[in-house]
């Protein structure tokens, strides 16, 4: 027993796992330690770039409308009627152009889905909403005359085009409002957006449970208006830091916008994340407690260590209990494998271990896959064969099911020739019908050639064009290399057939195009018309049908489509997964289908 698979196995495992294991263990809890807590800093200062990139693309968007209102003509033609507006005329047509500037900025708040409104302030007659002079007193405008602040804080405006906009709080970007015409300057633009655009996506962050980030602007003012309480102390420590970062940055000649520092408050560890946006003076800033940012990480270094002693325990206890129940059958059935893989068959039954079925799982795989070794045998050997007489069978019967269905519509055209008195195209239409009987008639093989498919399908339109005339229109495009592949006998007609009925339902003529492509290896057969087409449900049962496997239920189908079913279950009979078809209608619109089959050429 000392020397048995199981107790060397054992030994082994002993030696080579337990001691590596716990040096492992040790390593990984203090390297992965390290990378969690980066993990955990990455993580915080790629949420906050992620919000820094929605900041900037908004403000980008407000950039954007700001130029295009006041680049706009509709915007330039009222403030040239407002410099002329001093006759009675001249007023009326101010007030007639200031109506098209109200319309035109009302859609901006209508179309923009972030609730984006526009104000233009003029210093002649005040707002364009409220037409007083009340916004110079705002603080926004204040910043804006004497420290050149574009981007505003929170507030409330009342200058707005609806008067529930007036109530909730919005951002401004403001621009100088410039007549283009004598670049003059009479006023400012101000795009409004909601404050909550920028506030609620941001207090969705966090980080711990106590820890928030904050939209600040150069004087440590909340842009969002968000309460500091409580807060003030931590942000002027951070604020104080970030500075000595900048000025550190600025020595070196380093540019960075984005980082994380730690600082002390109150005796307590704080990690600080900030993301500058200088375009707006903005800075983003994150501040969470140190202990509440690795907390998880703690609970993860303790989990790891006692799921690790677990697993160890329990390793060891299994391997020592299924070692011996293992390793010989499974010696002798990985024998017996290679012997089925090999086809000797008779051997591998012969190498089986003998194990009493259900004595064990071991037990019931061996008996199984000796089972299954013996019906492998017999399946090869009678199934195969049996499987593709069924097929051939299958096809002979969805190929001799089209021809009654197609010989009653041809005759039904002759019937028609000979009621007009038109023996001459009666004969024509008989020899060709003869042609394509002796074609149709000959079983002997189920591949053609796509020149013999597409001859016999010109006799069948030569018969369709006596009796239909102009009404009748077809475009056959054989591409070079098709006529030279072979294809299943007897799948176009039917296709056509429905396409040129189809399409003199749905109008004076029909339009039907038939074409032929080799390309990349396969056969590619399209046909189209501009028939009634088909709805989207039909059109998707035709194809889930491909899918089915019951291709014998074609046999009695009833009802529209019979000649499309027919051909998608021969050629699904013939190649398999191999065939694909792409069926593009819509009802009054034509149908396109398009086959793909194998590029064949013996």
């Amino acid at each position: 027993m000392l020397y048995s698979l199981r107790s060397r196995l054992m030994v082994a495992f002993s030696i080579l796992l337990i001691i590596p294991f716990i040096s492992l263990v040790y390593i990984l809890t203090s390297e992965s330690a390290k990378l969690i807590k980066n993990s955990l800093e990455v993580s915080a200062s790629q949420t906050i770039e992620q919000y820094a990139s929605h900041v900037t693309t908004l403000m980008k968007q407000l950039e954007d409308i700001g130029n295009q209102v006041l680049g706009s003509s509709t915007t330039q033609t009222w403030l040239a009627d407002l410099r002329n507006s001093d006759s009675e005329d001249q007023e009326r047509e101010e007030l007639l152009s200031k109506r098209k500037v109200r319309d035109f900025l009302s859609s901006y708040a209508v179309n923009n889905s972030n609730g984006v409104s526009i104000s233009l302030f003029t210093s002649a007659k005040g707002g364009l909403w409220t037409q007083d002079r009340t916004y110079e007193q705002q603080p926004w405008f204040l910043d804006y005359k004497e420290q050149d602040v574009k981007w505003t804080g929170a507030h409330l405006d009342e200058d707005q085009p609806d008067e529930s906009m007036r109530s909730r709080s919005v951002n401004g970007y403001l621009l100088p409002l410039v007549e283009l015409q004598t670049l003059t300057s009479v006023g400012i633009v101000k795009v409004n957006y909601p404050t909550s655009v920028l506030r609620e996506p941001l207090e969705r962050i966090h980080f711990g449970e106590t820890g928030r980030v904050f939209l600040l602007d150069v004087d440590g003012r909340s842009v969002l208006g968000q309460q500091l309480t409580g807060e003030e102390a931590i942000l002027q420590e951070g604020e104080s830091k970030l500075a000595k970062v900048r000025q550190t940055n600025l020595v070196g000649k380093q540019k960075r916008e984005s980082g994380v520092f730690a600082i002390r408050n109150q005796g307590k560890p704080y990690l600080v994340f900030y993301r500058e946006l200088p375009d707006q003076n903005w800075t983003i800033i994150g501040v969470v407690p140190e202990r509440e940012l690795y907390a998880k990480l703690n609970r993860i270094k303790e989990t790891m260590l006692l799921v690790s002693g677990i697993l160890l325990v329990i390793v060891l206890v299994v391997a020592f209990s299924l070692s011996k129940s293992i390793t010989t059958p499974l010696t002798r059935m990985a024998r017996s494998m290679k012997l089925v893989k090999r086809g000797e068959f008779d051997e591998a039954i012969k190498q089986m271990p003998n194990t009493q079925r259900g004595h064990s799982e071991i037990g019931y795989v061996t008996s199984a896959f000796g089972q299954m070794t013996h019906q492998l045998k017999y399946l090869i050997e009678t199934e195969y064969e049996t499987n593709l007489r069924r097929k051939n069978a299958e096809y002979k019967a969805l190929l001799l099911q089209i021809n009654p269905h197609f010989y009653n519509n041809t005759l039904e055209i002759i019937s028609g020739l000979a009621a007009m008195k038109r023996n001459d195209l009666v004969m024509d239409a008989i020899e060709a019908l003869g042609q394509m009987m002796r074609y149709s008639l000959d079983l002997s093989s189920d591949q053609v050639w796509v020149r013999e498919e597409l001859a016999y399908i010109r006799d069948y339109l030569f018969i369709l064009k006596l009796r239909y005339d102009d009404r009748l229109q077809v475009r056959i495009e054989e591409a070079p290399g098709a006529s030279e592949l072979k294809m299943p006998k007897f799948i176009l007609q039917p296709l056509v057939e429905n396409a040129v009925k189809y399409s003199l339902e749905n109008g004076e003529k029909a339009l039907v195009e038939l074409g032929a492509e080799a390309r990349d290896g396969w056969l590619y057969l399209t046909i189209a018309d501009n028939g009634i087409g088909m709805n989207g449900e039909l059109a998707a049962e035709l194809q889930r049908g491909l899918s089915g496997a019951d291709t014998t239920a074609i046999l009695y189908t009833e009802g529209n489509s019979i000649g499309l079913r027919n051909v998608l279950a021969r050629c699904r009979v013939q190649y398999g997964d191999a065939f694909e078809v792409h069926i593009a209608s819509s009802p009054d619109s034509g149908t396109t289908i398009t086959m793909r089959l194998p590029a064949n050429r013996s």
